[in-house]
């Protein structure tokens, strides 16, 4: 791999996750105004889907050269993968209705290591030390970065299966930006897969909000399975001129994209690492706009995980031999 690339790489997916960061706080916004789960998701990938309908019809007209077409299967295959991206959202904002924000993204940075034991799965090799190491210090960056050592917090069974389910999306969004049709435009293959992610979104919009106002059976189903009331009343469509445009340009539209230009440079071990940035901005974005106290443990636990990303980049010295001998 070329250093020119990895380093392209590293910074696609550094602001990709940072912007991704962001989500956390607007989410919470919405919720305080009273929209729910579903209408946010809703409108952020309609929104999104929106966006990149135009973004890839102003690049096709104005490209030079003809762009690559997806193949019926290749279309198939990134609509599947691109559940996952879906997915990841759902889960993550489910998951933030039973626990706490800093819980919550404790449990979705689990796919550091679901992603580290990805890669090792497919390559047949253990990670070397230095992979491990810089996993060790990201985990335990993310426990002092949320102060989890020092609030005393209840947990929800259903925000952590909700969180967890989170983590294992994300994972799976990451290992397909990185392996999938690595031929095509980003934005064409990013239209692709939010298409895929928007069924599942629809679909949880029917089931949570839509289908139990006019099916008693369906109402009851979501009641059980969730014991929240809150959910089932008409959607609000004031949440497509309020929060939708901000959730879809930071949630669906510009991390896609960037995720797809840098993994195929990164690798999935090193982009898990390097997208781990969007903790400590979740923490700071909450600080400026949501007034949530952080303290110097925090801070600490921040500084910790760009030390691992530090980690995560130095070249091994196999690598130093070869840039000597070109």
């Amino acid at each position: 791999m070329k250093k020119k690339n990895l380093l392209k790489g590293v910074l696609f997916v550094g602001i990709g996750a940072s912007v991704y960061g962001m989500l956390a706080t607007f989410v919470k916004m919405s919720y305080h105004e009273g929209y729910t789960t579903s209408e946010v998701t809703t409108s952020q990938f309609v929104l999104g889907l929106i966006g990149l309908l135009i973004l890839n019809f102003i690049q096709t007209i104005t490209s030079k050269s003809k762009l690559s077409s997806p193949s019926r299967k290749e279309i198939k295959m990134l609509m599947l993968a691109g559940t996952s991206l879906g997915c990841t959202s759902l889960f993550y904002y489910i998951a933030v209705q039973y626990i706490n924000v800093s819980i919550a993204i404790v449990l979705l940075m689990q796919s550091v290591w679901f992603s580290v034991v990805v890669e090792s799965f497919l390559t047949r090799k253990f990670p070397n030390a230095r992979k491990v190491i810089a996993t060790i210090i990201v985990l335990l960056g993310t426990v002092l970065a949320t102060n989890l050592i020092n609030v005393d917090i209840e947990l929800d069974w259903h925000g952590v299966f909700w969180g967890l389910m989170a983590a294992s999306s994300y994972t799976l969004t990451m290992f397909t930006s990185n392996t999938l049709a690595t031929h095509l435009p980003v934005l064409r293959k990013s239209m692709i897969m939010l298409a895929g992610g928007s069924i599942v979104i629809l679909a949880f919009l029917f089931f949570a909000q839509i289908g139990p106002l006019y099916f008693d059976g369906l109402k009851s189903v979501y009641l059980n399975f969730t014991e929240n009331t809150e959910h089932i009343h008409a959607f609000d469509y004031s949440i497509f001129w309020t929060y939708g445009f901000v959730l879809a340009v930071f949630g669906t539209i510009i991390p896609p994209i960037l995720f797809n230009m840098g993994f195929p440079n990164t690798g999935l071990g090193l982009g898990s690492i390097i997208s781990s940035l969007e903790l400590p901005v979740s923490v700071t974005m909450a600080y400026v706009l949501l007034g949530e106290k952080v303290i110097l443990v925090q801070w600490a636990g921040i500084a910790l995980i760009l030390f691992a990303i530090v980690l995560m980049n130095l070249p091994a010295k196999k690598e130093l031999k070869v840039a000597e001998v070109s």
